[in-house]
């Protein structure tokens, strides 16, 4: 314990505290470029950085369908072909409840996240648009109107039903069957 309160005391104590601070705020804000070995489903993908650690990604911005609904593999294909085995940035800022990095995710400049809202793959999750930047907010908004619009993708459907409400009513109906 003295040699804690002794280090503290040096210069070395100082810097160590200055470089810990530095680095919570580098955390804060990080691109990590990678490529592509995995796609969950329309909103998730795994990433290979180049010291060879996966990184699970979830696409910033999108709720995209669950596997079971309509359009939820179509989704997974989509995001598939345009990401898999290419070299992606992240521009990400926090990790998710389960651990994923959240992010903006680009391909030789594409934004990936806003596509899949444009091809009617994936709703602006409007839950999180604060996160956002001003202008991303304005453009999936508008890419989402649009695939509504034209029925693009899962707004062809007579009444798509939101993966946030999807994903709450299988819960209930699991809790529900599990007390009965």
């Amino acid at each position: 314990m003295s040699s804690s309160v002794s280090l503290m005391r040096t210069g070395l104590g100082v810097a160590l505290i200055a470089l810990g601070a530095t680095l919570a705020v580098r955390v804060d804000a990080e691109t990590l470029v990678g490529k592509v070995v995995g796609v969950s489903d329309g909103d998730t993908i795994t990433v290979l950085d180049s010291n060879q650690i996966q990184h699970k990604v979830r696409l910033a911005g999108i709720d995209a369908p669950e596997k079971r609904q309509p359009f939820g593999r179509v989704s997974r294909e989509a995001l598939s072909s345009m990401v898999f085995q290419k070299s992606v940035d992240i521009d990400w800022k926090k990790h998710d409840r389960y651990g994923r990095l959240v992010g903006k995710v680009t391909v030789g400049g594409l934004d990936v996240c806003r596509r899949q809202v444009e091809l009617g793959l994936a709703w602006h999750y409007v839950k999180y648009a604060k996160e956002q930047t001003d202008a991303d907010r304005t453009t999936y908004s508008a890419a989402e109107r649009a695939a509504r619009d034209s029925r693009r993708g899962l707004w062809s459907e007579p009444a798509p039903v939101p993966p946030w409400e999807f994903r709450h009513t299988a819960t209930s109906s699991r809790r529900a069957a599990s007390t009965e």
